[in-house]
Parts: C-alpha cells; sequence; structure tokens
C-alpha cells in the first residue's frame, strides 16, 4: 500500500545513507577557526550565577556519565558491497555507520538501510576489537536491523529505555561515528514527539522522535540516550540540504523510538522477518479537491489507484483507477469509505486499521463505486517483504 508521495515538499527527510567511498584529504584548521567575541552577562544576584553555574556542571557531570557508561555498546559499522554503475559495470563500494549492541550474546540493532545491499560487515567495539557479523533480519518498513556478532568475551548491553516517557526539552544524548569519527557524543534536546517519517519502501514510521542533537551521515543505527543512560531511540534521518557535495545538518534530526524497535527487534530475532497483514492495494487520499478533480460524490476516502494482482483486494473483486493512455481521461478506482465500521479518510489511517489485525482475518469494507456504496468481505493476507 502507498502513500502520498512526499516528494512535492519543500525539503527532503533524507535517511542518513551509507557514507559511500572513503573521506580523503587533510582537515586544515589553522585558517579555519572562528574566534567568539568575548560577551559578558550582567548577573545582579549571586543566587542566580550560583544556579547557572550548577546547571551547567550537572549536565557535563550527565553526559560524561553517560558516555563513559555507554561508549561499548555502541559500534562502528563499516560495510562493503557491489553497486552497478552504467559504465564500468559492478564496482566496489565501501559504507560506514553506527548500531548499539542490546544483548550480552552478540546481538546489534541498527538502520537497515546502513546495511542493505552491504556483502560484507564489519563491527568496531570502542577497545578497538574488530569481528564479522550476520545480518539476522531487517525491517525496511521500520529503518530497523538487527546483527550479530560473535566474541570471545561478554559483550556490554545498552540498558533500554520507554519512549512512552519522553517530554519535550528533555536532555538527549546521541554517540556514534559521524564521516567515521568513531566515538563522537553530541547532546541536544527532544524538540517534539510523535513525529511521522516515510520510509524508503512507503511505510509510516509513527512515533518518532525530533531532536537538535548534532547527527551527521555515519551516525545512522547509533543510539539516542536519555539522561540516565537509557537507549530511547534509534538516529535515522536528518533534515538536511546539500553544502559541499555533503548533507549539512540544520539542527533537526529524528529517532525511531525504542518501544517500536524492542518489538521490531525480538520479531527478527525469532524469525529473521517482521509480518503484516496487507490488503494489497495503493491509493491516495480523498479530499474535496481531489473529489472535484474526480468528480465523485465522495470528499472523504481512499482512492484506490492499483490492485496487486492476486492479492486480497483483488481476490475481493476492488477495482483500482483505469488509465488509457491513448486517452486523456480515466476511470476513478473504488473509494474505500469505512473498513470494520472504522471511517478510511485518509490513506494513513487505512494502513493503521490494517495493521490493528490479523494475517488471515475477514474484515468488512465499505467502498463507494461510481456514486454507489457497496460492502465486501475481505482476507487479509501477510504483506510481501521488502
Amino acid at each position: 500500500m502507498a502513500a502520498r508521495d512526499s516528494g512535492s515538499r519543500g525539503f527532503d527527510l533524507v535517511f542518513i545513507a551509507v557514507l559511500s567511498g572513503i573521506v580523503a584529504g587533510l582537515f586544515v584548521f589553522g585558517a579555519g577557526f572562528i574566534y567568539l567575541n568575548h560577551i559578558s552577562f550582567f548577573m545582579p544576584a549571586q543566587s542566580r550565577t550560583t544556579v547557572f553555574l550548577n546547571e551547567s556542571l550537572n549536565q557535563d557531570v550527565i553526559v560524561t556519565s553517560v558516555f563513559a557508561d555507554l561508549k561499548d555498546s555502541v559500534v562502528h559499522i563499516t560495510t562493503k558491497g557491489l553497486e552497478n554503475n552504467s559504465f564500468e559495470g559492478p564496482v566496489p563500494t565501501r559504507g560506514q555507520g553506527s548500531g548499539v549492541i542490546i544483548r550480552s550474546d552478540g546481538y546489534i540493532v541498527t538502520n537497515a538501510h546502513v546495511v542493505s545491499g552491504a556483502e560484507d560487515i564489519e563491527i568496531g567495539l570502542s577497545s578497538g576489537y574488530v569481528t564479522s557479523a550476520q545480518v539476522i533480519g531487517t525491517d525496511p518498513s521500520t529503518d530497523i536491523a538487527v546483527l550479530k556478532i560473535d566474541a570471545p568475551f561478554e559483550l556490554k548491553a545498552a540498558p533500554l529505555g520507554d519512549s512512552n516517557d519522553l517530554l519535550p526539552g528533555q536532555l538527549v544524548i546521541a554517540i556514534g561515528n559521524p564521516f567515521g569519527f568513531q566515538n563522537t557524543v553530541t547532546t541536544g534536546v527532544i524538540s517534539a514527539l510523535n513525529r511521522t517519517l516515510r520510509s524508503s519502501n512507503n511505510f509510516n514510521i509513527n512515533g518518532v522522535i525530533q531532536t537538535d542533537a548534532a547527527v551527521n551521515p555515519g551516525n545512522s543505527g547509533g543510539p539516542l540516550l536519555n539522561s540516565k543512560g537509557e537507549v530511547i531511540g534509534i538516529t535515522t534521518a536528518i533534515f538536511s540540504t546539500l553544502q559541499g557535495g555533503f548533507q549539512a545538518f540544520q539542527g533537526i534530526g529524528f529517532a525511531v523510538p525504542i518501544n517500536s524497535i524492542k518489538e521490531i527487534s525480538n520479531e527478527l530475532i525469532e524469525s529473521g522477518e517482521v509480518v503484516r497483514p496487507w490488503l494489497g492495494v495503493t491509493g491516495m487520499t480523498v479530499n474535496s479537491e481531489v473529489s472535484e478533480v474526480l468528480g465523485v460524490n465522495v470528499s472523504e476516502g481512499v482512492l484506490i489507484i492499483t490492485v496487486v494482482e492476486g492479492g486480497p483486494a483483488d481476490n475481493a473483486g476492488i477495482r483500482g483507477t483505469v488509465h488509457d493512455p491513448s486517452d486523456p481521461g480515466f476511470e476513478p478506482g473504488d473509494i474505500i469509505l469505512e473498513m470494520d465500521g472504522e471511517a478510511t479518510d485518509t490513506i494513513d489511517r487505512l494502513v493503521e486499521v490494517i495493521l490493528e489485525h490479523e494475517i488471515g482475518s475477514t474484515v468488512l469494507i465499505k467502498y463507494s463505486r461510481e456514486g454507489v456504496v457497496h460492502e465486501v468481505e475481505v482476507s487479509l493476507g501477510q504483506r510481501p517483504s521488502g
């Protein structure tokens, strides 16, 4: 099921892609210093000065303590693979990312896009120990992957928090390997909660955490931590603009919430995949403007664009939109109005309602076709992987 195309937005939510190639060159700092002017603040009350100093010192203690406790649980991921080049054929690629150990027996969580297409995956620990990793499973719909390593010693697993307990303004700490700089720690706050990102396969990632903690390519898959040193999310995306050939951080980063990751990682460890119910359609939200263009008398619902042949909707007789290339017009498909009595006024709501059901369960769909409302029972299938 595909949702509305997000390409028309004025900016791109750029998944922090695997940093391909080896970044070569000399970083010359001498001429690049930006000197800060000395600024004096008038503090009329001694107590006010003391409060600010204590707050600053407390945060320093928190951050340094969390980093000391968690650095051994954060890993550096290096990937190698082949990418088809139209001129040269398959060419070697190399990427970098981050991950976090969630179990002492070697299970690691990272982003699915970090390991996508990788033929060899190498894990580096803060101690300098390096070993190869096996992909246990990936879930592109949430951009989460689970890896497994075998080490001759017990690994330190990071404690997992509760993303339902988060509040805007709360201190957060990110640890990762931006641009290959290992064990980098940055801080910020939770800027907002319950954001929604669109995954690489057009699936909504809900409950996303927004933060202003600096994250860059290479931070992908690394942990976002609270002041207790608990993982509350996995860094996955940034709001970015292109500067000098690199995606530049703009103070807006996103992390998949840990409560979703707990459920997904458990499924991946147990079965290697995450299974979800499936209707077998692509569609778009119908509103008053779309209704006017379509020439239909329905102002809310989901217009079916395509129906997967042999899928649940196809087997139930639901029709998609028909377009004749020789004719500028088209015949609108069915418009889904309800599923099991739940209004489906947007494509996102339709997906949510589907996910509330089990694979193989039968749902009653109310839909409009050529101005006439119909009902049909549909047996939900299993969403194909990928």
